[in-house]
């Protein structure tokens, strides 16, 4: 029996290839990508911008990809946890997208050495785990022309998250950008020690005004700071994505990174098999930090000089942390003629002159 049903089957094969039809073979499994975010979705902020970059990369590349998420994942043996599950469950390509996932990402990659993680806004690398941030600073630096410009009352505000490199960057660059068409500045910033409150984030703007800020930035996730700034009738600029939506009157422009361009270049490299691990530190230049489109109220002048220092960004003719540069205590920190060494700026634990108070311990 078994012989004649070989037969058959044999007959039957050699028919299909005369009529040109093809055995049918099975379809390549997809790439299974995670992610792992720390705030919900529906942020409105960072995690929002995440995931659209992963909903580019699953239009982008079609059934090729499996992408999966897991938010709300907070910064303790919890994301260990989540981490470690995903690369048990068969994902070859995890990317973790926030700065307390460090040491977790890099524990679990050497327990799984044939997954490749990638950690956002960190510095560990391990033969199996690579880094991606953003020169955000760069679009912080152009809020900030747009701010002292436009101010009143030559007073900022910033809401900051946590006193990391990051944070200080941006809060730097923002006053830096400011002072560089107005001497007057000052920054003031209250520390709110979460990246996604939105309580907090109201309290803290609401704040800021009370104390004479008329133009309001932020390195927190939610839209709470424009929320409290078209309500009090002042200024305040979009982080992470654009929040005019929430703030017609008050949203000037917003920060944003389109993360689907580095996630695609990602994608491919891991189909191509080339993947190995990077720090990679993408700006205007690449299209990584996008800045909104301008609010119509911000006068020609002001937006003729955004468009301009811009360009000077792109071109590699302005560096927002070039010298003469002084920190918070009068001490000089980078002398005329040079710049601050990226090194020294990825861990930058100091205030220019111009932004009020010190670092949290």
């Amino acid at each position: 029996m078994f012989r004649v049903r070989s037969t058959v089957a044999a007959i039957a094969a050699g028919a299909s290839l005369m009529l040109g039809i093809l055995p049918a073979t099975h379809a390549a499994e997809p790439l299974k990508v995670a992610f792992v975010y720390l705030g919900p979705i529906g942020d409105g902020g960072w995690t929002y911008q995440h995931d659209q970059g992963r909903l580019a990369i699953e239009k982008e590349f079609g059934s090729k990809i499996k992408t999966t998420y897991v938010e709300n994942v907070p910064e303790t043996a919890d994301a260990e946890r989540v981490i470690r599950q995903l690369a048990a469950d068969g994902n070859q390509l995890i990317f973790t997208t926030s700065f307390g996932y460090m040491d977790p990402t890099i524990k679990v990659a050497k327990s799984f050495p044939k997954v490749h993680f990638v950690h956002a806004t960190g510095y560990k690398t391990a033969a199996n785990a690579g880094t991606y941030q953003t020169r955000f600073y760069e679009g912080a630096y152009l809020l900030g022309i747009v701010a002292g410009k436009m101010t009143k009352s030559n007073t900022l505000g910033f809401v900051g998250s946590f006193p990391v490199p990051e944070v200080v960057r941006n809060i730097n660059a923002y006053t830096l950008g400011a002072q560089s068409v107005n001497p007057k500045i000052k920054t003031k910033v209250v520390w709110v020690n979460t990246w996604y409150d939105p309580g907090k984030e109201r309290q803290a703007a609401e704040t800021l005004v009370a104390q004479g800020a008329d133009m309001l930035a932020q390195n927190t996730d939610s839209p709470a700071v424009v929320q409290v700034a078209q309500e009090k009738g002042v200024h305040a600029f979009g982080w992470d994505t654009d929040m005019a939506k929430y703030g017609p009157k008050a949203h000037l422009t917003a920060n944003t990174e389109n993360w689907g361009v580095y996630y695609s270049r990602e994608v491919k490299r891991e189909l191509a098999g080339t993947w190995k691990p990077e720090q990679t530190l993408w700006g205007i230049k690449e299209n990584l930090v996008v800045l909104s489109a301008l609010n119509p109220s911000v006068p020609a002048d002001v937006a003729k000089l955004f468009n301009e220092k811009k360009q000077a960004i792109v071109d590699g003719k302005l560096n927002p942390f070039a010298g003469p540069l002084k920190d918070n205590t009068g001490a000089t920190k980078v002398p005329a003629g040079s710049a601050l060494p990226m090194g020294e700026l990825q861990g930058i634990n100091w205030l220019v002159d111009g932004v009020e108070g010190s670092l949290p311990k």
